[in-house]
């Protein structure tokens, strides 16, 4: 395990890192998006004559008069959707126009002089008043149904299994909708020269956001270049492309002059998509020694009309435990609300607030521990799997994190310190380890330095330093002489900031690149006329060695009359999936304080013991995991979007939307066990990147029960849901 600080800190936080919208070109102009005021309906008319007067106005984009754009479409995300291709409104919010003037002051302010009239319709915004609408769910990304039910010889259904046993709980959770409130607005800077067209936009993979404006334009990807060496936060906010880059490019094209657009935070909460609320149905049976005998869950979440994302949050009870009797389903209600996608562990961080809060309403019902009912109940691959996992210790996890926690001191019904009640909780945390498809090139300079280039992203994960360490130790050299290159589609594709795959899958590239570039090295080395003619060479420690010389690889070159050599190497998944089965997992902790009188809860401490193979860089990962933590508390006790009726959002802003600040997150603890897993991929390391924010809502909804013995059900849990419970 290594420590090393951030390779992009300094640029970071002296303001240097420049950002998709802090690029500024001779003669740009600036673009404001106008959004619908209804949710359902069509445009009618659009009267855009005094927007076009306004000063400093350029041009004005709606339905009746387009911008050219086509659809892009890929095989795993499907279609990417486009603004103002045709007049139909299905969410407050939406894109209809957009006005291109000379500063952005003009633009926004001609905006609000463009007037729309609309044939509305009522609107369907509420998942628990519509789930009659509910449909049967595609598969998965993996291709897993939505559907699955696995049972034991001899058992007849799901409901047979549940009946026979001697101990049962059910309940309803639910989850709101949430915004991936990045720190950094979507954004976008466009401009078309003699090479094609250049776009400046925080995202979560260059390559993908070039394939997907050249099918939008209509143009060839070589066409198409995009930038994104720094992106400010993104959690499955910017894996597609966002309007602001689809309009700005083909503003640009258009108007002959660079286009920057941006939306407002505002426009943020609508116009780019969100996490879908979701209501789940958990049934429980047990043996009276806490032996799972069946488990059911029943999900419905929110989805746009296109039903673009669905939200898997029956995943966790695929896997988490082993049980003889397992269903599933999953169902899409299409409503009238913003777009549905990715956020940061999409499925599981919802999906386990269910699943481990009816965990623990099991342990009281059995009056067990609910440490020891989650390690007696331990499963060893997927349900309806011959496939185990490749390794495993989350009993070590559990083990750990009850001594590092205190966990012997805590009671059944909590502690009280003054008017504060106490209580302690825990939750499994268990998210799959992935990896994607990824090429890297790896250059060998005769100034003895390497660079290691792909064309993903760092959305703060990381993943420049870890890809420096990576290839310091791919090559035996020190980290200072690799420089780390993000960020631009001119790279080889691959390294998506997604799916916590980064590191698994670039640094299984970079090995691959490594042998290759050593490789070619060693050939080199030994060719006629070379200064190891006809030799066996090898390398090591950067040098290459034979005949009893050396000599580093950069003196290599220079003798060579060489200024470089490059190399690609590529990895995937593989043969691996057949016959194995990967994931990373955790046990969360949580201490809560909730006030006898007020009903104010606050989390005191949080600690997280996580098997995530290996740990590349210790320093980023526990920033990694302590961020997935904070975002379970944000979820358990602050945040949620608000949708009113009429498809408005009541606190689509920094101000109504709740987000914890450093006085509501604790000290946050953090322990690896650290055991690689080769099988997984040649590095060793698993994801880490969306495994800390499973299972931590459901630890601290836990916790607040144990403190006030209070069960609460669904998040954010306010104080109103606390107050007729406390005990006198």
């Amino acid at each position: 395990m290594t420590t090393t600080t951030r390779i992009d800190a300094p640029l970071k936080v002296t303001g240097r890192a420049r950002y998709g919208s802090d690029h500024n070109l001779p003669g740009m102009l600036h673009g404001y998006v106008v959004t619908s005021t209804i949710a359902n309906g069509e445009i009618v008319a659009m009267d855009v004559a005094a927007a076009q007067a306004a000063p400093g106005v350029v041009a004005v984009w709606s339905p009746f008069d387009p911008l050219t754009l086509r659809t892009p479409s890929t095989p795993i995300l499907g279609d990417t959707w486009v603004p103002l291709q045709d007049r139909s409104v299905t969410h407050h919010g939406q894109p209809v126009a957009f006005v291109v003037a000379e500063t952005y002051e003009q633009a926004r302010d001609a905006s609000a002089l463009v007037e729309v009239t609309y044939d509305e319709r009522p609107a369907r915004t509420s998942l628990a008043d519509n789930l009659d609408l509910a449909e049967e769910a595609p598969p998965g990304l993996d291709g897993e149904p939505s559907t699955q039910v696995v049972l034991a010889d001899g058992v007849e259904s799901i409901d047979d299994a549940l009946a026979g046993s001697p101990v049962v709980v059910e309940g309803r959770y639910s989850t709101p909708t949430q915004n991936h409130a990045a720190m950094e607005p979507h954004s976008a800077v466009a401009h078309w020269d003699a090479d094609g067209l250049t776009v400046y936009s925080g995202n979560q993979g260059a390559f993908v956001q070039q394939a997907d404006l050249a099918a939008a334009l209509d143009v060839d990807p070589s066409a198409v270049h995009t930038v994104n060496p720094f992106v400010g936060g993104a959690f499955g906010g910017k894996g597609r492309t966002s309007v602001p880059a689809f309009l700005a490019a083909a503003a640009s094209r258009a108007l002959g002059r660079p286009v920057k657009a941006a939306l407002s935070r505002e426009q943020v909460f609508t116009a780019t998509a969100n996490r879908p609320e979701t209501l789940q149905e958990i049934t429980l049976g047990a043996d009276r020694d806490g032996t799972l005998i069946g488990v059911r869950h029943d999900s419905w979440c929110s989805a746009d009309t296109d039903r673009s994302f669905v939200e898997p949050t029956s995943a966790a009870s695929r896997v988490a435990y082993r049980t003889p009797n397992l269903a599933v389903s999953q169902k899409v209600v299409p409503l009238h609300i913003p777009r549905t996608t990715f956020m940061r562990a999409p499925g599981e961080a919802p999906g386990s607030f269910a699943l481990e809060s009816a965990m623990d309403e099991l342990a009281v019902a059995l009056d067990m521990d609910p440490i020891e009912l989650r390690l007696r109940n331990g499963s060893l691959g997927p349900a309806g799997s011959d496939l185990q996992w490749s390794s495993k210790y989350l009993d070590d996890c559990y083990r750990i994190g009850a001594e590092r926690f205190g966990w012997s001191r805590r009671t059944p019904t909590g502690t009280r310190d003054g008017d504060w009640l106490v209580g302690m909780g825990t939750a499994t945390a268990v998210f799959p380890a992935l990896r994607f498809p990824t090429t890297t090139e790896i250059t060998l300079r005769a100034d003895d330095t390497a660079l290691v280039s792909v064309g993903g992203s760092d959305p703060g994960t990381g993943l420049l330093t870890v890809m420096a360490l990576l290839g310091a130790e791919a090559l035996d050299v020190g980290t200072e002489r690799i420089t780390p290159r993000l960020g631009l589609s001119a790279y080889p594709p691959g390294g998506m900031s997604g799916g916590s795959t980064a590191t698994a899958s670039v640094g299984s590239a970079i090995v691959a690149a490594a042998s290759a570039v050593l490789e070619e090295l060693q050939s080199l080395a030994s060719a006629p006329g070379a200064p190891f003619a006809g030799q066996d060479v090898t390398y090591a420690d950067g040098r290459v060695l034979g005949g009893g010389r050396s000599m580093t690889f950069g003196e290599l070159l220079s003798a060579l009359g060489r200024d470089a050599i490059s190399a690609v190497g590529s990895s995937g998944p593989g043969e691996e999936l057949t016959k194995h089965s990967f994931s990373s997992f955790g046990a969360q902790f949580c201490e809560v304080r909730v006030h006898r009188w007020t009903g104010e809860a606050r989390v005191s401490r949080m600690l997280g013991v996580f098997d995530a193979g290996r740990i590349v860089n210790d320093q980023a990962a526990r920033s990694q995991l302590r961020g997935g933590m904070i975002w379970g508390v944000s979820a358990a006790l602050h945040e949620g979007l608000e949708i009113e009726g009429d498809g408005r959002l009541a606190n689509g802003d920094l101000a109504g939307y709740l987000l914890p600040v450093n006085a509501d997150i604790p000290e946050v603890d953090v322990h690896f066990v650290q055991h690689p897993d080769t099988l997984h991929n040649p590095v060793g390391a698993r994801g880490i990147g969306e495994i800390g924010v499973v299972g931590m809502a459901a630890a601290v909804a836990n916790a607040v029960y144990n403190a006030t013995g209070v069960r609460v059900r669904h998040t954010p849990i306010t104080i109103e849901d606390l107050l007729d419970g406390l005990p006198e």
